[in-house]
């Protein structure tokens, strides 16, 4: 099992980590029930409870190596220097503003973008959004720091930025708007979707 996108690995997590509290509150509601006794428990009894525990941390270490290597973007996120990028865009943020290479950033689907991020001032994040709030992807920018990012981009369509940390009140207008957000920022082309490719 590989994951492409944020979403697809969000949907497993949300099923994987429902199951594992359940059993933890299963464990939880064991120990609560066993308080309440007034006579002592048997040992056979408690050697399947630290037997239980022992399945909850090696489900939960497995679960972690599991998606270690189902998700491509850590890979190529601890290889990205030695990894060419299709597409390569140098982004400046100072006085929260953007200072974008071109107005509307573009890639083709499945190509390796590499956001290359410098801080002016202050300590941003630099994240873009899928149109329903979801994030695709983002990292933090730091002053005075090399902040890139490579990213392959398994899904297309027209993604928003923002900053993902918070940078102060300035980051906001008087009404509560989000000044850092510009809408339709990046755009990735998919080639069976004629409106995307050409707008």
């Amino acid at each position: 099992m590989t994951f492409q996108t944020s979403l697809e690995l969000l949907r497993f997590h949300w099923a994987a980590y429902t199951i594992y509290a359940l059993l933890i509150i299963s464990i939880i509601a064991w120990f609560a029930v066993n308080l309440t006794r007034k006579e002592r428990i048997p040992s056979k009894i408690r050697i399947p409870f630290y037997g239980y525990i022992a399945f909850l941390v090696a489900g939960g270490v497995g679960h972690h190596i599991f998606t270690y290597n189902a998700i491509p973007w850590v890979a190529e996120d601890i290889m990205r220097h030695d990894i060419p990028a299709d597409r390569d865009y140098k982004i400046t943020v100072a006085k929260h503003q953007w200072q974008l290479p071109a107005k509307q950033m573009r890639a083709k689907m499945g190509e390796k973008v590499r956001f290359d991020v410098h801080s002016k001032d202050l300590t941003y994040g630099f994240g873009l959004f899928r149109k329903d709030g979801t994030m695709v992807m983002q990292m933090q920018v730091l002053p005075k720091h090399d902040n890139d990012l490579l990213w392959t981009f398994n899904e297309c369509g027209r993604f928003d930025l923002t900053s993902t940390e918070y940078s102060g009140p300035a980051q906001y207008d008087e009404a509560g708007r989000d000044k850092m957000l510009v809408k339709d920022a990046f755009v990735v082309e998919c080639p069976h979707d004629k409106r995307v490719a050409m707008n």
